[in-house]
């Protein structure tokens, strides 16, 4: 395939037509091989052996009025076993815990209906205990330009904010509103932490080309990739989950088109994936959409100590 040569041959200024042809690589051919090596080499190239891990706290766990419907907190269909939230202290005490096991970016995440305001008194109770070195990020609902400048006045660095795939049909969010808060981002200065997800077999390549692009053009620093888990009781249950090698192709193809500064993730944690590239991983406390535990540090969600063993197996070190 010629793309590969071209890749080879150091061109990885890849146009949308040339993304949806290496999506279309027959998995376990010898170019899905090629391809693998390709976004691995690109990788161990700019960050030699430096790995990541990033933790992020879920502070509520409550139904969500945007139903998206992969969420195991949509309004409609809300299967968490339990609901509550977290006070300062409790995030305080649980963020201690995370950083001596080490970890390099600090998320905070809530429902897309959780108050602005709640959430900023949080970050500022965090932000004391936090390093400054450890970058700190907002993973909150829509926000407007003037929420982006208080988040970053009160120390928070960055915000991870995407258009999902098939936003505004799975969801009740409008990929307009999705955009604006992207601008919103960029524009206060935030570094912008972005995703394709969640991936079910269902999507097209088409679809996926489309946000790889995007990610492509904001010149992200740090990339990720993410199937949909699919969760007992929401209503996109019944379409599975894509598999952890079609997953490593598009983390592959993700990071070879967009060529991440910082960092390329894939998740959940999935080893085969940092066969492509992949040097950064999440831990996981609380609410998570992925789960029905509330708290998915007793299922789903990994350990710093977990996530860091998985990016020793490929070389990587703290």
């Amino acid at each position: 395939m010629q793309i590969l040569e071209n890749i080879k041959n150091g061109s990885t200024d890849l146009t949308e037509s040339e993304v949806l042809a290496l999506l279309h690589i027959k998995n376990n051919s010898r170019q899905f091989y090629e391809l693998l090596f390709l976004s691995d080499q690109l990788s161990r190239k700019k960050f030699h052996t430096k790995g990541y891990v990033f933790a992020q706290i879920g502070i509520n766990a409550e139904p969500c009025s945007k139903n998206c419907r992969f969420c195991s907190m949509g309004s409609s269909h809300y299967v968490l076993d339990a609901s509550w939230q977290k006070n300062a202290q409790t995030i305080q005490d649980e963020l201690q815990v995370l950083l001596k096991q080490g970890i390099d970016d600090f998320f905070l995440m809530t429902t897309a209906d959780y108050p602005v305001a709640q959430f900023i008194r949080i970050a500022e109770a965090a932000r004391k205990v936090l390093p400054e070195h450890i970058r700190f990020v907002a993973n909150i609902g829509d926000f407007d330009f003037e929420t982006a400048q208080t988040l970053k006045n009160i120390g928070i660095t960055g915000a991870y904010h995407i258009n999902r795939l098939r936003e505004g049909r799975d969801t009740r969010i409008e990929s307009a509103t999705r955009e604006k808060t992207l601008e919103n981002i960029l524009r206060a200065g935030l570094e912008l932490y972005y995703c394709i997800e969640p991936i079910g077999p269902e999507h097209s390549y088409e679809e996926l080309s489309k946000e790889i692009m995007r990610a492509k053009n904001m010149q992200i620093a740090v990339m990720a990739a993410m199937r949909r888990i699919p969760v007992p009781g929401t209503p996109l249950f019944a379409y599975g989950k894509i598999s952890a090698t079609e997953l490593t192709k598009i983390v592959a193809v993700t990071n070879l088109a967009v060529n991440p500064s910082r960092a390329m993730n894939v998740h959940e944690p999935v080893q085969m994936a940092l066969l492509a590239g992949v040097n950064q991983l999440y831990a996981e406390v609380g609410a998570n959409p992925r789960d029905v535990q509330s708290n998915t540090e007793e299922n789903r969600g990994f350990t710093p100590e977990k996530a860091w063993e998985m990016l020793a197996e490929s070389g990587y070190t703290q």
